[in-house]
């Protein structure tokens, strides 16, 4: 399999700790890719030009993070990433981080391409600056719990949407505030798999 992705990229570092997770690193290879270069290689292998995208041993090519969770999670071996018994409150908190993870990446694009104030000011970005700040408030108040043996999709994409937070807008979570979240995002740190993925 192939895994088509960038370093700063929360989406498709998601897609990155999935495969180190599941036990994977061995069956997928990773191509380096600018999905704002225009890569021809990830513009052929899917019509979207974004990243992550995971090409499967027999050629299909799948796209968005979460779809791409679901079928390495079916590859893998070990504890699932949603355990039939949790399974709702699992995909409720990964809602929120994932809707964390979308208005923050929505905003450092819109600031990059329209200037801060512009892209702050306009209705879509009021709306982006909302979420985020209930997305965060959400979970102070219901992080997942620290993880066992295995990590889980909540686990995975709230530390990976407070990292990507904290690396492009930490005005957004600065030190001393979220006390909660920032203990909890302290201790699932030192996961060997978020620290080989680490944003740079």
């Amino acid at each position: 399999m192939q895994l088509f992705l960038n370093t700063t990229s929360p989406f498709a570092r998601v897609a990155r700790v999935i495969v180190l997770e599941r036990g994977l690193a061995d069956r997928v290879d990773l191509v380096w890719s600018d999905p704002w270069g225009n890569d021809p290689a990830l513009l052929a292998t899917h019509p979207q030009l974004r990243i992550p995208v995971l090409v499967t041993s027999d050629g299909h090519a799948i796209a968005e993070s979460l779809l791409i969770a679901q079928y390495l999670d079916q590859c893998g071996s070990g504890t699932p990433l949603v355990p039939a018994e949790q399974a709702a409150s699992v995909l409720a908190r990964t809602s929120v981080a994932y809707g964390l993870m979308e208005s923050a990446f929505n905003l450092v694009i819109a600031r990059k391409y329209e200037g801060a104030q512009a892209a702050d000011s306009s209705v879509m970005g009021q709306r982006r600056l909302a979420a985020l700040a209930r997305a965060l408030h959400r979970i102070e108040t219901s992080l997942p719990a620290l993880p066992g043996t295995a990590l889980s999709l909540d686990q995975i994409t709230t530390a990976v949407a407070l990292e990507y937070v904290m690396f492009r807008l930490p005005g957004m979570l600065p030190a001393g505030t979220s006390a909660q979240t920032q203990q909890w995002l302290a201790q699932i740190q030192q996961r060997p798999s978020l620290m080989t993925t680490a944003f740079h």
